[in-house]
């Protein structure tokens, strides 16, 4: 038998809630599904047919950072934030991940570690391990409601660590960035001569406000090499599309170095369709109509959560700035898994707070992105089953 590599030796064992769905599918039972992030399945807005289906899209220019009128269209998205934005500084790339693959291949080498927030995307672990480096985790302080600590993220910090990276807002937790910590991390940052990476992918849907709270680093004047990643997945709300981007920021000089280099690794690869970019400028004009939806259908379920827990619960719902998730605080008795287990006998799937690296405590993972009736008929159960 031929030997394989020990980067892709991850275990395939079906933990037991995913058994049980399997088993309860196989027996044609209802699943209220509420763990479903793909927004193709839940009746949100798309964008207008046709966009793909021009004589255009079957021509090949090919260029290592994206099509210049697509890295256009990126950088006017992101100006109209508030940014100036140049489209040099702008990478397409064929999905958020990819663009953090070539991201751990600028800065790391074998063995070099990134260190990634949690509780976050399970992910991470296989995106960093695909390319020989080590993930090490700091710890989101659930007293700070989830938000960052930096003296946490310097004490995780050893010689071998070539970047920060930052969920913005968490996921799931849906905690956004404030000034003052993100001021920290980047004197961090700069001092240590690490990288800082912000995923960016769900910073439009913030749904309050708060002054101090940053929903975005680009265009800001910080003293370390920073990049900020984002993709038409859920900006557009289309993840079959295949296109992210990144935009980098920091000194001069390190900035261009880092493009060049990136340039390089994307002329490689050269993985980003002719289409998509084509219609790229037309799936970003249209975002926000998907956007607005999103934001609608997310503040609705999150409000008929919270008005749903009764006044003498033992469980909780945890404050949160945006996202498209809820995280539900539980007794540790019976637990996570065995609390996922009842729900799921009584047809609602929601996620353990494990699955993200949640510690201390017991909690549940629930999107908000089902529609609303399907989220309300969930709720009776998810309720009944909270309150024994």
């Amino acid at each position: 038998m031929s030997s394989f590599s020990s980067r892709t030796l991850f275990s395939r064992t079906l933990n037991s809630l995913a058994k049980a769905l399997a088993k309860r599918r196989a027996q044609g039972q209802p699943v209220i599904d509420l763990t479903e992030s793909n927004p193709t399945r839940v009746g949100l807005p798309r964008p207008e047919p046709g966009l793909l289906a021009t004589p255009e899209a079957y021509s090949y220019e090919p260029e290592s950072t994206g099509l210049l009128p697509a890295r256009q269209a990126v950088a006017a998205h992101l100006s109209s934030r508030g940014a100036k934005v140049s489209p040099e500084h702008v990478v397409l790339s064929a999905s958020t991940s990819e663009a953090y693959s070539w991201l751990f291949k600028l800065l790391c080498d074998p063995g070099d570690n990134v260190l990634v927030p949690a509780p976050s995307y399970p992910l991470f672990q296989f995106l960093t391990q695909l390319e020989g480096v080590e993930l090490k985790p700091y710890r989101l302080p659930r007293a700070h409601g989830f938000g960052l600590d930096v003296d946490t993220v310097a004490a995780t910090r050893d010689l071998r660590s070539r970047a920060v990276l930052v969920v913005n807002p968490g996921n799931p937790t849906g905690h956004y960035l404030h000034e003052g910590e993100l001021a920290a991390l980047a004197e961090l940052c700069a001092e240590t001569d690490m990288a800082l990476i912000c995923d960016e992918v769900f910073s439009d849907f913030a749904w309050d406000t708060e002054p101090g709270r940053v929903t975005t680093v680009v265009g800001r004047s910080l003293p370390v090499l920073t990049f900020s990643l984002s993709g038409l997945s859920k900006v557009s709300g289309q993840p079959g599309l295949k296109l992210g981007w990144m935009h980098v920021g920091g000194p001069m000089a390190e900035r261009d170095e880092a493009l060049a280099r990136l340039e390089l690794i994307a002329d490689t690869f050269l993985s980003v369709n002719t289409p998509v970019q084509q219609a790229l400028p037309t799936l970003l004009a249209q975002a926000p109509r998907f956007q607005a939806a999103v934001l609608e259908r997310v503040k609705e379920n999150r409000q008929r959560l919270l008005a749903a827990r009764p006044a003498n619960a033992t469980w909780d719902v945890i404050p949160a700035h945006g996202g498209w998730n809820a995280v539900l605080r539980i007794p540790m008795e019976p637990g996570e898994e065995a609390t996922c287990l009842e729900l799921l006998d009584a047809g609602v799937l929601v996620q353990p707070g494990y699955f993200y690296d949640f510690i201390g405590g017991a909690g549940l993972v629930l999107s908000l992105l089902p529609p609303p009736d399907a989220f309300a008929t969930a709720l009776v159960p998810l309720v009944r089953v909270l309150s024994r």
